[in-house]
């Protein structure tokens, strides 16, 4: 059962090429399986949902890549554009779980981190956005309130949370072994931080693919001592990948913070982001535009729109959610993610911090706490 518009002449040879990509495992047709769903054509752009169980979502990467080359074949076609969707209940798919046995994948039900209130997710739809700061000085406003606040670096190939709160050098305490390894997080201004950075040399590479990474964010979210925490902050990887699958399906947040620049490219990104979590049912908070405006240090009067005006707006507007926050760019910043010491903490008055109190105070407003 192919969810299209059968009498959609011009979706016929689409549907004809995505007849070609199979289950590695069964050999069977993903449309005959209802893993490729809600094909439709959108001008020069096919777009469907891929819905995959757990057991398969090593093939993810491969069944992208072909039906690209096979939808790039057709006349017309320019662009693909994928969704992520929840995977068909099929009987006698018994797949095992991601990551290993105990949390369930391919539909499983959500395991709260014991002592932890709320979870909110920051993410972007591409790098270079500023989402680990957002993140980190969130984190760091939310703590200043009062609350008990927990920082989960979950950008594994990019790491960069130690060295914004100046931990870098530091190596947390790990006990035990196996399922029953438990790791300290690291107390830094205010808050508790784990991340990938604090386990490898400055200087080595990770190279993994999906099923470790989801195993090591498990074990971020599960295996490490975070005692009473209102709030846990997790700083995901760019883009729509396995690490955000693996929080979505693992644990229940509250929701997601969607970080994006005013520039064209960011806001293209963010989209695709922003809809993965909303076809994931997790709640969207809200978008966080950075890089607003320059601000000289020898002139705080002036702002430059260096990468234009509107993208965060344009996008909250689009999906019917708030608008938290416009971050301007002030050395203050770069000077705080540096030297250990974020702005909120580093440069109390400056414009970015004041940006970012706010910015934590509208996310509470959306989050209870208490």
């Amino acid at each position: 059962m192919v969810s299209a518009e059968p009498a959609d002449a011009a979706l016929a040879p689409v549907l004809a090429a995505l007849e070609t990509i199979r289950d590695a495992g069964s050999g069977r047709g993903l449309l005959d399986l209802q893993w490729i769903q809600q094909v439709r054509l959108q001008n020069s752009r096919v777009v469907f949902a891929l819905a995959l169980p757990g057991y398969a979502s090593a093939q993810r990467e491969r069944i992208a890549t072909e039906a690209r080359a096979a939808l790039m074949q057709l006349p017309g076609i320019e662009d693909l554009q994928i969704e992520l969707a929840q995977p068909p209940q099929a009987p006698g798919h018994q797949g095992a779980p991601i990551g290993g046995a105990g949390h369930g994948g391919g539909g499983p039900e959500r395991q709260a981190i014991p002592g932890v209130k709320q979870v909110i997710a920051v993410s972007s739809g591409k790098g270079g956005v500023g989402k680990s700061t957002v993140a980190v000085n969130l984190a760091c406003a939310l703590a200043a309130t009062g609350l008990r606040v927990g920082l989960l670096d979950a950008d594994i190939y990019g790491p960069n949370a130690p060295t914004m709160l100046g931990v870098a050098d530091r190596t947390p305490e790990v006990r035990g072994s196996g399922d029953g390894q438990v790791l300290t997080p690291i107390e830094s201004c205010g808050i508790a931080m784990v991340s990938m950075g604090l386990l490898i040399d400055e200087t080595q590479p990770v190279i993994w693919r999906g099923p470790m990474l989801n195993g090591i964010i498990r074990q971020f979210l599960y295996q490490v001592e975070w005692g009473e925490r209102d709030v846990l902050v997790v700083d995901l990887p760019p883009g729509t990948g396995d690490a955000q699958l693996s929080l979505a399906q693992a644990v229940p947040m509250a929701g997601v913070i969607i970080v994006t620049t005013p520039q064209m490219v960011s806001l293209q990104d963010a989209r695709r982001g922003l809809a993965m979590f909303q076809q994931l049912g997790v709640p969207v908070l809200g978008v966080v535009e950075n890089m607003t405006a320059f601000i000289p240090p020898d002139a705080p009067d002036k702002r430059y729109e260096l990468f234009g005006r509107g993208g965060g707006q344009r996008l909250a507007e689009e999906a019917a959610v708030p608008l938290l926050a416009q971050l301007p760019m002030e050395l203050a910043v770069v000077q705080g993610g540096d030297g250990g010491r974020p702005a909120v903490l580093g440069s109390p008055e400056s414009s970015t911090a004041q940006a970012f109190r706010t910015l934590a105070q509208r996310v509470l407003a959306a989050v209870p706490v208490t």
